[in-house]
């Protein structure tokens, strides 16, 4: 097919703005065909362009014999360029913004032809997502998609607004770094020059803005590209963006509030009204209450811990924990109401199934409903137990109670699951609303076992919280963090906190990790002399981008709101990376590729 030049023709219009205020006007507009149905004497023609969709119309009857040629060489996904007059709509279409008009076309010009689609592009169609992925270029050609990375640009756009009003400064920090031992594992970079010896992707800019913090910026921030080589999940990718932020001579509370108007500004961009301040909770009551550091409380639902009704009970599962001294615990979910309590056996089994996957043994329940009392357990209660039973849980009526039974950890681990499930299950959860929460006093440190050593909770340059200094060295696990998280409906949207600005407390807390002097010099030499030149007090927040557009946009998959995302095994379907290189380049670095180990049968 011989296409035609697109020449001097411009456009007039966007096509998705034209309305009957346009009625009698002759437009010139540009796009890609999204259908074209020939009905007799009259062929119309969907064209879409970013902006939206508009029908084009000829008339067989009326239309010269060369613009009639061209639209019936026309197929979905051309490129044409159209010019035609704007007229109202005898059969308007409600659901189109440009429903009430027509364009009549007048000139077509073909500016190329397009090969039938491999996957779908209409959204009511279902495409499978590796093919999606392969041909991620057309994907993006769905509506709901380009949605999603317009709207992604406009909340870039507002943050660092946001952010100038508030006299931040935005600097770039550097892409190749040091490889650092803490923390998920690190994308290496070899280097030509200096054979042996690699820089590392950032997985965080964290110590080159506590390094600005240093030298008197005060006010930073950075949209930033980050990388960690780890497990992938649906809100997860091996390079994303972050929105960093570092403040001096702040409290944990000073940085909370700079957010918080921002979150607000946020969410009322895609019509969620929210308060400010919002919500805060300790890190130990998430768990105790939740079974997660990143509850959603949407659902107000709370675990309880019900092991003392047991301590005389005969069922040897809930008497063990209730004498194990505190070691293990009896913990219940208890949902009200008839609907709950219809809740049928195999529905049941299908929870007990999830608690196994999680590591607990089993889950145990008991139910009130219209055939009265049934439990995993009855036989072990009499009358008095039940009613006993009913009152710590608070039934007053019908309904579920199901338990766990191990340590905290454990059972905080099967519940803090199975209380999402049931919610959802039950329609406890408003999918509407969106509810942030600060959840603060993460533990500093956490036990290892596979290190054998304290490692830290969130990074090794979070201030211990002033009151636990001194357990440092003697109670390193129970030394509680000056840091915090924002949560959002369940998702962790970013985490901070108030870094170590004093270099002789930076040292101890290496050392409280088991990093030697000299591993400490030869890894953070460089932090520890900053530290030593006045590092004002300081602290700072950073925001996954990603993961805050995929929430603002109600998408499931972290994917949907990144242009050119990785499947879950960090590959690139698209242009095949990651993929050999030449001999010759692996020469120039001085590597060698040794031969992947066969599989084992």
């Amino acid at each position: 097919m011989k296409l035609d030049p697109l020449g001097d023709f411009q456009r007039t219009h966007r096509n998705g703005q034209l309305g009957l205020a346009d009625t009698g006007q002759t437009v010139r507009l540009l796009g890609w065909c999204k259908r074209i149905r020939n009905l007799g004497s009259l062929v119309f023609l969907d064209l879409r362009d970013r902006w939206g969709l508009v029908q084009l119309v000829a008339n067989e009857t009326e239309v010269a014999p060369e613009l009639l040629a061209r639209l019936k060489a026309v197929r979905s996904e051309f490129v044409l360029a159209a010019e035609g007059v704007v007229a109202e709509r005898e059969q308007k279409n409600p659901n189109m913004p440009t429903g009430d008009i027509e364009v009549r076309l007048t000139h077509l010009l073909i500016l190329n032809s397009a090969q039938t689609p491999p996957i779908p592009l209409d959204e009511s169609a279902e495409a499978n997502e590796d093919l999606r992925l392969k041909y991620r270029f057309l994907d993006l050609r769905r509506e709901s998609l380009q949605r999603s990375l317009v709207l992604r640009s406009e909340v870039s756009s507002l943050i660092r607004n946001y952010f100038r009003r508030n006299d931040f400064v935005e600097i770039e920090t550097p892409i190749l770094g040091k490889s650092t031992p803490e923390g998920a594992r690190d994308y290496l970079v070899p280097s030509r020059p200096h054979p042996g010896q690699f820089y590392a992707l950032p997985q965080s800019p964290q110590l080159y803005k506590q390094l600005l913090q240093v030298a008197g910026f005060e006010r930073y921030v950075q949209l930033c590209r980050c990388f960690r080589d780890e497990d992938l999940r649906a809100d997860r990718q091996p390079e994303f963006t972050q929105v960093d932020v570092e403040m001096s001579f702040v409290r944990q509370q000073d940085i909370q509030a700079m957010l918080e108007p921002l979150l607000v500004e946020l969410a009322a961009l895609v019509g969620k009204e929210v308060q400010a301040p919002f919500p805060r909770l300790a890190y130990r009551d998430a768990m105790e209450w939740y079974g997660s550091d990143k509850p959603d409380t949407r659902c107000s639902m709370r675990i309880q811990d019900v092991t003392a009704q047991f301590a005389q009970s005969e069922f040897g599962l809930f008497r063990a924990a209730a004498d194990s001294q505190g070691q293990r615990r009896v913990r219940a979910l208890f949902f009200q109401g008839a609907q709950a309590a219809a809740f049928s056996r195999k529905q049941l089994d299908d929870l007990q199934d999830v608690a196994k996957h999680l590591g607990g043994g089993g889950l145990p329940y008991a139910k009130w409903g219209r055939e009265g009392f049934a439990s995993s357990f009855k036989k072990y209660l009499d009358p008095q137990g039940e009613t006993a039973l009913r009152a710590a849980l608070g039934c007053s009526g019908e309904g579920l109670a199901v338990f766990a039974v191990g340590t905290s950890q454990e059972t905080s681990k099967v519940l803090g699951e199975i209380r999402l499930r049931l919610a959802r299950a039950l329609g406890l959860i408003d999918e509407s609303r969106f509810e942030f929460l600060w959840v603060v006093d993460f533990p500093l440190l956490e036990w290892s076992e596979e290190h054998a050593r304290f490692v830290a909770c969130h990074h090794p340059f979070t201030g211990p919280h002033p009151d636990d200094l001194e357990l440092l060295e003697s109670d390193p696990g129970r030394c509680r963090a000056q840091a915090y998280d924002i949560i959002l409906n369940g998702f962790e949207l970013g985490g901070g906190s108030i870094r170590i600005h004093d270099a002789e407390i930076q040292s101890r807390l290496f050392k409280a990790i088991g990093m030697s002097e000299d591993e400490a010099r030869d890894q953070f030499g460089f932090l520890l002399d900053a530290l030593g030149f006045g590092a004002p007090p300081h602290g700072g927040i950073a925001l996954g981008l990603d993961r805050l557009v995929m929430l603002l946009v109600g998408a499931g998959n972290i994917r949907e709101v990144i242009a050119f995302p990785k499947t879950a095994q960090a590959r690139c379907l698209m242009t095949n990376a990651p993929s050999p290189v030449n001999p010759r380049q692996l020469k120039d670095l001085g590597i060698q590729v040794e031969a992947a180990a066969p599989a084992a049968p």
